[in-house]
């Protein structure tokens, strides 16, 4: 019989997320294992009955056993304190019935769940981190800095970190952040690094036709994803127009969901010729189509101390492409990945003479002879979903021993 592993996420199966960072993974581990899935589902998507059917039947297709539970969210502390109640009780019934030995819990609230059931039952405890979620909530200015909801976050952050046979993480600065925690000292967990992965049969390069390509396609540079919080879009506009005082016919297509009047907003008040300037909403598959037609991709993050745990999907999605990337250090292993590979430039400042420089050596890349090709092996190497099926297959099997 195949061995058993609870997966806990405290993000839902019908959100994109779920879909892309989850189950992609879930459905392949499921080939060698009994696989069951406790999740939290936001009443919005539960109400889709199109969507939820669809999705529930490609999950028991793949053999996964799913127990969706509902996301409780106000009052804020309380309604979570109800959901991990919630998802204890559930938990502990299905270990106990299916005699389960691996709790696999996916960020922190998961984790406070996967703790307790390794505390009542023995169970191995895998801490899929997902990065510094304590420090995103005081990085994305949603909580102070030493309040108490960080204080208490931090506490089970601390737990978690003790208490895991295996921790794994998005990258390998945060890992090194990791092991200079001074209460890890003498006591290092194990410790995997596993990126996001990206889906690279859809994110490829567009197939030859054996036309040669169009000498009056204009340059594009592409942007893909939020403006908010995280990103700084006013440097990534800047990079724009540097790149039209070198390529004067270029152009900016921009693929985002809700936020297209605050793009309207900058370029205006950056004087850039909204005629310039593609914007639209795309699914995932329009997501594909709009990059393969791109001949550089650009983003910038805030790189404050959270970002050191994060991987860009979409970096993956470019590469997978074929597509260069211009974007920034302090985030992740993103530098390392463009500069190693040769795939992309990191700036590390964003004055004008920086960021000229990169836009000069972003354009000499993607002249460079074989360049997609180099991408799209970067993006095999580094984001696909079989090395990540692989590398969760070794964990489970290493906390079998």
């Amino acid at each position: 019989m195949k061995s058993g592993v609870l997966y806990i996420s405290y993000d839902g199966m019908l959100e994109p997320l779920g879909q892309s960072q989850v189950l992609a993974y879930l459905k392949r581990l499921a080939e060698n294992r009994r696989i069951f899935l406790l999740s939290f589902e936001k009443p919005e998507d539960w109400a889709d009955d199109i969507a939820r059917h669809r999705t529930a039947a490609s999950i028991a297709a793949a053999g996964i056993v799913w127990h969706p539970l509902r996301y409780h969210k106000k009052p804020s502390a309380l309604a979570t304190l109800w959901d991990i109640v919630c998802g204890f009780s559930v938990g502990l019934w299905l270990v106990l019935r299916y005699r389960l030995r691996i709790v696999h819990a996916r960020s922190y609230v998961s984790s406070v769940i996967a703790l307790l059931l390794k505390r009542c039952t023995g169970v191995k405890y895998i801490f899929d981190m997902r990065g510094f979620w304590a420090d995103e909530r005081v990085d994305g200015g949603l909580w102070p800095k030493g309040g108490r909801l960080y204080q208490t976050a931090k506490w089970f952050e601390r737990h978690f970190l003790l208490n895991a046979d295996v921790v794994v993480s998005l990258t390998r600065s945060a890992v090194d952040e990791m092991r200079a925690f001074p209460y890890l000292k003498g006591r290092m967990p194990v410790f995997e690094v596993i990126t996001t992965c990206a889906d690279l049969e859809l994110f490829r390069p567009a197939p030859s036709n054996g036309i040669s390509p169009d000498s009056a396609h204009p340059f594009t540079l592409g942007y893909v994803g939020s403006v908010g919080v995280w990103y700084l879009f006013d440097e990534t506009l800047r990079c724009f127009q540097l790149l039209r005082a070198q390529v004067p016919g270029a152009r900016l297509h921009i693929l985002n969901r809700g936020g297209h009047d605050y793009i309207r907003d900058r370029l205006k008040a950056m004087g850039i010729d909204k005629d310039l300037v593609r914007i639209e909403a795309a699914d995932q598959r329009g997501v594909a189509r709009a990059m393969q037609e791109m001949d550089a991709g650009i983003f910038f993050y805030n790189p404050t101390y959270s970002k050191i745990a994060t991987a860009p999907t979409k970096l993956g999605e470019f590469l997978g492409c074929g597509v260069p990337c211009l974007s920034n250090r302090g985030v992740g292993d993103m530098a390392a990945i463009l500069e190693n590979e040769k795939v992309g430039v990191a700036v590390n400042s964003f004055d004008d003479e920086a960021l000229t420089r990169a836009v000069h050596d972003l354009l000499e890349l993607t002249e460079t002879e074989g360049i997609k090709a180099r991408c799209r092996n970067a993006a095999v190497r580094c984001f696909s979903l079989d090395e990540g099926v692989r590398s969760y297959t070794s964990v489970y099997k290493s906390v079998e021993v």
